[in-house]
């Protein structure tokens, strides 16, 4: 299926510089702690599900991806039409262009055709890859044919705002939660504008965990029925790939403060490191998502660690 925006006597340059005065007054809408802020169409909101916006009633989303600033260059480059074609996005057109004033960026339109051409029609596609001098930027929109349309969404990428990066302190103040007592520990990094990493001691960068680390992540998806809930956080701990020989001291639900909460502490053996640790797991879990907060300490620093952990965590509050 062939764009809307090719077929009609429409370029790309012109959608380019379509953008209305009206949308240019607005003000940039920015994801939490992300540095790319845009005017969306008035029928998409901010995502609570990822970073980016999605339309109120479904069918078109706009996600942004952050990376360092010498990513621009080997992106640019890997991003050829095979290598999309791969990852199921048919280029139609890609223009070199300028945004944010003077800073390079591609822009790619195409589809994503359905897995099963029975099942529904292709979905409209497009890709603007950001090189500032500061950040590299993914930015991927979507939509279902009838959605939005192919003008407004060109526009909102197109009309990319970058802001300064933020300060630490800036980004924890833009997590979906509120940690009420640290207990010692304190924050060293953000993560996708919903996980954050702490740890306790002076040092920020840990070499075979020579301090405990503590990582929160607020997750807004649906959570497991509590008959699954000791399996997916069995699961859950088994995925962290850093860790290995996992044998689980104890496992159990409980209810707390009017809140369903999983908690397991294991040992195990860190991989780069081969230092005997001990993880403690707690997910919190809330009707549209859950918390998952995950300490680890070396197992010879246990002492009095884990109770701090768990201090922590039952401070937290949801915005």
């Amino acid at each position: 299926m062939r764009l809307r925006s090719l077929a009609r006597p429409v370029t790309i340059l012109a959608l380019l510089l379509g953008l209305t005065q009206a949308g240019r007054a607005a003000d940039p809408v920015f994801p939490p702690s992300s540095r790319f802020g845009f005017q969306p169409p008035p029928d998409m909101v901010s995502s609570k599900r990822f970073s980016g916006f999605e339309r109120v009633e479904g069918g078109a989303t706009v996600s942004v991806v952050e990376l360092p600033p010498n990513a621009f260059a080997e992106l640019e480059q890997s991003f050829t039409d095979a290598n999309l074609k791969q990852q199921g996005f048919v280029v139609s057109n890609r223009q070199a262009i300028k945004v944010a004033g003077d800073v390079d960026a591609v822009l790619f339109t195409g589809e994503q055709p359905a897995a099963d051409p029975s099942a529904g029609p292709s979905i409209k596609k497009w890709m603007l890859l950001v090189g500032d001098p500061t950040v590299t930027g993914i930015i991927i929109a979507q939509t279902t044919p009838d959605a939005e349309t192919d003008e407004s969404m060109v526009a909102m990428l197109t009309g990319v705002h970058i802001r300064p990066e933020l300060t630490l302190e800036q980004q924890v103040a833009a997590l979906p939660f509120r940690i009420g007592d640290p207990a010692g520990f304190r924050p060293v990094r953000v993560l996708a504008g919903n996980s954050v990493l702490m740890t306790q001691g002076p040092k920020d960068q840990m070499l075979g965990l020579e301090q405990p680390i503590l990582v929160l992540a607020q997750a807004v998806q649906p959570p497991p029925q509590p008959e699954q809930r000791e399996a997916f956080a069995r699961t859950a701990l088994a995925s962290n790939q850093t860790m290995k020989d996992f044998i689980v001291e104890r496992s159990q639900s409980y209810r707390q403060k009017g809140v369903d909460w999983h908690e397991i502490v294991a040992r195990a053996t860190d991989i780069a490191s081969s230092t005997p640790v001990v993880i403690s797991q707690t997910i919190r879990f809330a009707p549209d998502g859950y918390l998952r907060a995950v300490g680890v300490v070396r197992a010879d620093h246990r002492e009095g660690v884990l109770a701090h952990f768990r201090e922590v965590v039952d401070s937290v509050q949801l915005k």
